[in-house]
């Protein structure tokens, strides 16, 4: 079994940060980011299964493919969700039943920007 740690993230807090930000960067940031591998081959495998030749489009297109797939399959953005909800503990978990509409719309943002971050090359020189 692969045993993984949650990287510990700093200054993304501050004395004004709210609890569901709070929750975010103390708790989802570190789980998604410990999860990148697993998501880009969760996302490897969506774009492969549905034949979506994703390398010849564009950068825009690809961000825009990106950010449909994420809005549109339901199913694969509560694979997604679940993969990162999982590794919650319990009292973690009680904060996720109480905010669970925005911590989603949070897990599906970050996650959006990491698959960018790894998928989308940039053309430089534009």
């Amino acid at each position: 079994m692969n045993s993984k740690v949650r990287p510990n993230l700093i200054n993304l807090i501050n004395s004004n940060t709210s609890d569901i930000e709070r929750f975010q960067n103390e708790v989802l940031r570190p789980i998604i980011k410990m999860q990148n591998n697993l998501l880009v081959a969760f996302f490897k495998n969506y774009i492969k299964n549905n034949k979506i030749k994703f390398n010849t489009l564009k950068a825009e297109v690809q961000e825009n493919k990106i950010n449909t797939i994420l809005t549109k399959d339901i199913n694969f953005k509560n694979i997604l969700i679940g993969s990162i909800i999982g590794h919650l503990e319990e009292n973690e978990i009680e904060i996720y039943f109480k905010y669970k509409t925005e911590i989603n719309k949070r897990i599906i943002q970050i996650i959006k920007q990491r698959l960018h971050d790894n998928f989308i090359i940039h053309d430089e020189a534009s």
